[in-house]
């Protein structure tokens, strides 16, 4: 199984240390991981923007990057998502088609393609509120949409409870969004904060103690939201948690 690692060009900005645990987490199973040395963004912030033609030489650096490998591994259901979907801009040949293919979110990975559940390594003692962003929801179908009758199901939840010592709470509107939605949180600032400050407190009221998501896009906003509310929460990547950090 040849895997390359894809970190999101923010999360290599202001988190390093969500890339540093997905690789560790991934080599704790046994996976060899690449990690090319040229990739940058996915060019989905330009994508997202209407400027899908501008976007081109972006993806074709990181066609060039991934292609060759098994599978594409990101910390991230949007970016996944832009490369699995909207990789657009490039003429579709058997490489890119490839690459495309290829991509998978880490929860997707962990759960879908090695079948993870236990984490004996993770100890985790706190009251969680679980976020899952709308990418994750929407697009990659990783967790039941309330407004879809069926049996409900939650891959990151499956995943967190191989970790010991955590206990789960359920905010009242668990897959509403959190405003940020990429440049929305930009163009549309301040119903952005509004949806951030709504979606905070409830999980707060929900009594969690950290608010925990496979997107650290949406942890981000909550983040800089709950700081100006001067609210007592704190915020960490699943993959952090997975790796065995206690707080």
């Amino acid at each position: 199984m040849k895997v390359a690692l894809f970190i999101p060009c923010f999360i290599d900005a202001f988190y390093p240390e969500v890339g540093i645990a997905t690789l560790e987490l991934l080599e704790r199973f046994g996976i060899e991981v690449d990690y090319p040395q040229q990739q940058t963004c996915c060019g989905q912030p330009m994508a997202n923007s209407g400027a899908h033609t501008d976007a081109a030489a972006t993806e074709r650096l990181f066609e060039r990057n991934f292609a060759g490998y098994d599978y594409i591994v990101g910390p991230s259901a949007s970016c996944i998502h832009h490369v699995r979907e909207h990789l657009t801009a490039l003429e579709q040949t058997d490489e890119v088609k490839k690459v495309r293919a290829s991509a998978y979110e880490l929860v997707e990975f962990l759960h879908d393609v090695i079948g993870a559940r236990d984490f004996p390594w993770a100890e985790f003692p706190h009251r969680v509120g679980l976020h899952t962003s709308c990418s994750a929801l929407r697009h990659l179908r990783q967790a039941s949409a309330s407004e879809i009758a069926g049996t409900p199901f939650s891959k990151p939840r499956a995943l967190l409870e191989g970790v010991s010592g955590i206990e789960f709470v359920k905010p009242a509107r668990p897959d509403e969004c959190c405003g940020f939605g990429g440049t929305f949180s930009v163009t549309e600032e301040a119903v952005s904060v509004r949806m951030g400050q709504d979606k905070v407190r409830d999980h707060l009221n929900a009594g969690a103690e950290y608010i925990v998501s496979a997107d650290m896009s949406c942890l981000m906003h909550q983040q800089g939201c709950a700081e100006r509310m001067k609210a007592d929460a704190r915020f960490i990547h699943i993959a952090q948690v997975l790796n065995g950090a206690r707080a």
